[in-house]
């Protein structure tokens, strides 16, 4: 029960933040980073694969970033720029 409520707190936290940046290719950056992240450790939580994780949650993350609108979810530029 601990596991599934810190899997929907991580994921929830990477939805709401996949959206950061002002243009597609920024959301889509910034999602695929934190998913990546957030899977990773989703996976060494799990007892499953680090790597498998990270790519699933790095394809989950561009996704959510990609297909979201800057009027969605604006946190302001990304660091990078």
């Amino acid at each position: 029960m601990k596991r599934v409520s810190l899997t929907a707190v991580l994921l929830a936290s990477a939805m709401a933040l996949g959206a950061c940046g002002t243009s597609q290719n920024d959301r889509a950056l910034s999602g695929a980073a934190l998913g990546a992240a957030g899977g990773a450790a989703l996976g060494t939580i799990t007892g499953g694969s680090p790597i498998g994780g990270a790519l699933l949650g790095g394809a989950a993350g561009a996704a959510g970033g990609y297909l979201t609108d800057s009027n969605d979810v604006d946190l302001g530029d990304p660091v990078w720029e």
